[in-house]
């Protein structure tokens, strides 16, 4: 049973970084990639980085240069790097692995850019 497991959001000023962390606490699936979105209050789910098992990447325009996504897919880990935060970049954030367009998704974790 698959369980993604997301952490590593909080508080920051602006400028700042935080880096995320995403795990399987269950058995190891076959994701095909594993990505990161956001949810900020009263707006939809958005993608924000995404990893493939190749190694290739894809981000949010507004993100470019200041995250960073890396992991190993094939331990159903992922990680998103975030630099020079801003108070846009508040969301709550969601793990998400997917295969075969079935979507999995963690909790979430909230991160908070505010002085």
């Amino acid at each position: 049973q698959v369980q993604l497991v997301d952490s590593g959001g909080g508080l920051v000023q602006p400028g700042g970084s935080l880096r995320l962390s995403c795990a399987n606490s269950g058995s190891l699936f076959y994701f095909s990639t594993m990505g990161w979105y956001r949810q900020a209050p009263g707006k939809q789910r958005d993608l924000v980085a995404s990893i493939t098992r190749g190694g290739s990447t894809n981000y949010k325009d507004s993100v470019k240069d200041r995250f960073t996504i890396y992991g190993d897919i094939a331990k159903n880990t992922v990680y998103l790097q975030m630099n020079s935060l801003n108070p846009e970049d508040t969301a709550i954030y969601y793990c998400n692995g997917r295969f075969a367009g079935r979507d999995y998704w963690g909790q979430g974790t909230q991160v908070t850019v505010s002085s």
